[in-house]
């Protein structure tokens, strides 16, 4: 099969494409022949080192998929060969810049034809973290008054509509130029993390999802009131220690359950939420790709199509 792979970790010019031995179906496994794979955030911070250190390459990144099953392992129920499906792969396995990939069958799901490999795949990983983050982690109420950090980027633009669908007044911070998008999805009040007064305009949230990482961790957290609580998805492993002892910290446990998943395309085939803009690259492009997905200043999904 062909793949995207690195030696090495390192800056995005260590990407390797070529030949690498396709994937067999183990017990309870299937293997699917990849259509599209997303480049999220965390792929980035594993080819560069800043997650964990690799022992084992050539290894290839990506951790969600849309494809046809093309090989079913032993004791596997409810899938066959030429099946439609999509997912992310288990915690701890990576593999989506591939033709092919070997996972769970009990935790991804059948793909219906409403909906392409690559918009399938622009659902999955942020679409769980999304759901897994305001719904089950923060557990968000209607009418609270929540502030999404980064409201243009996969995850925090699928939030801003789910937060919405459960009737909740969202505040959330973007660039200037995509101060209207976000206002598309729903946003209350937008503000420009650059330019506009952060400390006038969020103040007194209910909860916070913060999706940027670094000093806004800090600051953002700031705009809670007294038992607020605020969700963290781009300060590591788990939540930051931070200096207010006054409200909740919380490190999303974002579980490969297919219940979520399907949870994510039954909002999404009823309009509650909608797609995020998409930006797609071939395979062999993924040096291209991470390099904008690391810029961290684009904004919806980017796709990468193997076929």
């Amino acid at each position: 099969m062909k793949a995207s792979y690195i030696l090495e970790q390192g800056g995005p010019e260590v990407f390797r494409y070529g030949d690498l031995p396709d994937p067999v179906a183990g017990e309870g496994e299937v293997v699917i022949d990849v259509f599209a794979a997303s480049v999220n955030g965390a792929d980035w911070k594993v080819r560069s080192g800043s997650y964990n250190i690799i022992s084992d390459f050539p290894y290839i990144l990506g951790r969600d998929f849309s494809g046809v099953i093309s090989e079913v392992g032993p004791n596997v129920d409810g899938f066959r060969v030429g099946d439609k499906a999509f997912g992310v792969c288990d915690v701890g396995q990576e593999g989506a810049y591939a033709e092919k990939i070997s996972v769970k069958a009990s935790i991804i799901a059948k793909k219906p034809d409403t909906i392409t490999h690559h918009e399938a795949v622009a659902l999955a990983l942020t679409g769980l973290t999304a759901i897994i983050s305001i719904e089950e982690t923060l557990k968000l109420g209607s009418g609270e008054k929540v502030l999404i950090t980064g409201g243009a980027g996969g995850v925090a633009s699928l939030a801003i509509q789910i937060s919405k669908n459960i009737g909740a007044y969202v505040l959330t911070t973007t660039s200037a130029p995509n101060k209207d998008y976000v206002r598309s999805l729903g946003a209350d009040v937008t503000i420009d993390y650059r330019n506009d007064e952060f400390d006038k305009i969020a103040k007194d949230c209910d909860a916070l999802f913060e999706t940027v990482g670094g000093d806004v961790a800090t600051t953002a957290s700031n705009k809670l009131r007294k038992g607020g609580r605020a969700a963290f998805i781009a300060s590591g492993p788990e939540a930051p220690r931070l200096d207010r002892k006054d409200i909740v910290l919380l490190r999303p446990n974002v579980g490969r359950d297919r219940h979520f998943l399907e949870r994510v395309l039954t909002l999404y085939e009823r309009g509650a939420i909608r797609l995020p803009e998409i930006k797609t690259f071939d395979l062999s492009e993924s040096e291209a790709a991470h390099r904008i997905s690391e810029g961290r200043h684009f904004r919806g999904k980017l796709i990468l199509l193997t076929r």
